[in-house]
């Protein structure tokens, strides 16, 4: 039973699914959707644009405090594990709905499989740190997409039984997202030109959520505006926020800042792979920005990605706004660090491993599969 429920979820689940599909004398799959990201823009045409099946079982819990969502999406799964027995519950990522589903199941004795385990920011402030530490130790099976994973998780004292190197489901979607690139038309209908446009995601709390840093976070793109055109697809919570704090007028004031609604994956890897450059809070922008090779700010003072920073393309810059002029500058007269995809595994078969790691694990003969690098 696989368990997805916001955006990046479901660029890691759809990869996944396309394999175990194809196992399927050993594994009969299912799709639990809890509705923590809900609306289309969010959800239902990433359904679309990834080619995912339609979910066996919603649960519709919607948007909510940490609580009472996490609340809601553990009542609701309850009854849907009792009610099915899986043999297996799979989620991915760090949201509330993987923290969530992975309690609910482990406390029923249902064994749990975390994709994109070990990722440690060290940074408890961050709802995610909190989700990432507690799934991992209810895990039975570990699988994880860099080297800092390994050893997180060896420091944490977790068994290495438990625990596979496997790679990166996210770049599974990215590689598939590049064969599919030409039906995308998002650069004409933003009337864009290749390189002449940086991007913009910004949505954590520690960014969006007070007056104070709001300010400092339209300062700062004012500032990156006036050096180049900024495309800004707005996440429906930091819109809220921008209106709930008076800022949203703030933005649409700047001229060379383009605010959009949510863009569909392949149209959102498109603006990306043909920016100059990428502001973002994101953690997998900071790994999709380094597989495309497009220089990345991230505006946070630490990263679960070190891998993106030691390797690729990704420098953190929080908001400090003469670190940021001075990497937009070096970035607009080419001498960025152009940092290298890393080698581990970001080869687009992470999601055919794990795959294999689980037929072996269930008893069944899994030699016939591509052996892994």
């Amino acid at each position: 039973m696989f368990v997805a429920g916001a955006r990046p979820n479901f660029v890691k689940i759809a990869p996944l699914m396309r394999e175990f599909a194809k196992h399927r004398d050993v594994f009969k799959i299912s799709l639990v959707h809890t509705g923590q990201h809900y609306d289309f823009e969010m959800s239902g045409v990433f359904f679309q644009g990834l080619q995912i099946p339609d979910p066996d079982i919603h649960l519709n819990v919607g948007s909510h405090s940490h609580a009472v969502q996490t609340a809601k999406i553990m009542l609701s799964f309850e009854k849907v594990v009792i009610r099915n027995k899986p043999d297996l519950v799979i989620v991915v990522g760090d949201v509330n709905s993987t923290m969530a589903c992975a309690l609910v199941a482990a406390k029923i004795g249902i064994k749990v499989a975390h994709v994109e385990a070990g990722l440690r920011s060290f940074d408890w402030t961050m709802p995610e740190e909190i989700n990432r530490v507690v799934t991992d130790s209810l895990s039975d099976y570990l699988f994880v997409s860099e080297k800092s994973g390994l050893e997180n998780l060896k420091r944490e004292g977790v068994s290495s039984e438990k625990v596979h190197f496997v790679g990166n489901v996210m770049i599974d979607s990215l590689i598939w997202a590049g064969k599919h690139l030409g039906k995308s038309k998002v650069l004409d209908d933003l009337n864009l030109t290749e390189k002449e446009y940086g991007v913009v995601t910004l949505h954590r709390p520690s960014n969006v959520d007070s007056d104070a840093s709001l300010s400092e976070i339209c300062g700062i793109l004012q500032l990156v505006s006036d050096n180049i055109k900024l495309v800004y697809p707005l996440h429906p919570r930091t819109k809220i926020m921008l209106k709930k704090h008076g800022m949203l007028g703030k933005l649409t004031a700047l001229k060379n800042l383009q605010l959009t609604d949510p863009l569909s994956y392949l149209d959102f890897v498109k603006l990306m792979k043909e920016s100059r450059l990428v502001l973002t809070d994101s953690g997998g922008i900071q790994e999709e920005t380094t597989a495309l090779r497009v220089p990345c700010l991230t505006m946070r003072e630490n990263t679960e990605r070190p891998i993106t920073v030691i390797q690729g393309t990704n420098t953190l810059v929080g908001k400090d706004r003469r670190k940021i002029a001075r990497c937009v500058t070096n970035i607009l007269k080419g001498n960025f660090k152009m940092g290298t995809v890393p080698p581990d595994l970001w080869d687009g078969r992470a999601s055919q491993r794990i795959a294999g790691i689980l037929r072996t694990k269930v008893g069944v003969d899994s030699s016939h599969l591509k052996a892994a690098p």
